[in-house]
């Protein structure tokens, strides 16, 4: 069924503001979704704060030039869905983590980051940099084991002047 004027308009702006909001935006192909697992994706991206759109090719190019995306736009072949978010890493590690257990349905074909297009590799590993809750616990890690290894020196060179200052004592106390 034809889509008319009014609609493709709508559309466009629709896609329009979510990639003028997002800080990254994920082209995916899908192909032989059952609705059960379309369902599932729409369902785990949602949770994740990650808007999932599926318009045709047209109606995309059309939006993204209107935005002035830089750089060269990745092939866009097949079905495509587009899927954004405000968090850099939320939209693609969505899709990247639902494409592990969906390989023949789901694939990445790239997308577009703080207004440049980035390719399918590249999409791909900014989809493999943990979220921001995984990058909090790493560096309050990294804090934890700096501190204790202060703590750990400290504690030496305390033991080691205490044991100095013992022998001082005990050598003034024969004298």
């Amino acid at each position: 069924m034809a889509i008319t004027k009014d609609k493709k308009v709508e559309i466009i702006a629709k896609l329009e503001a979510g990639i003028k909001e997002a800080e990254t935006v994920t082209f995916v192909n899908f192909h032989g979704l059952t609705v059960k697992e379309v369902t599932e994706l729409r369902s785990n991206l949602r949770k994740e704060g990650v808007k999932y759109y599926v318009a045709k090719k047209t109606l995309v190019k059309r939006a993204l030039d209107a935005q002035k995306v830089t750089g060269t736009q990745p092939e866009l072949t097949g079905e495509l869905a587009l899927a954004w978010s405000s968090d850099p890493v939320a939209s693609a590690k969505g899709v990247f983590e639902f494409q592990k257990t969906h390989k023949e349905k789901v694939k990445l074909l790239g997308g577009v980051y703080q207004g440049a297009y980035m390719s399918q590799m590249e999409i791909t590993t900014l989809a493999a940099i943990p979220g921001m809750d995984g990058l909090r616990g790493q560096f309050l890690s990294l804090l934890q084991n700096s501190i204790a290894g202060v703590v750990r020196v400290l504690d030496a060179k305390a033991t080691a002047m205490g044991s100095s200052v013992s022998a001082a004592v005990v050598a003034v106390a024969e004298t």
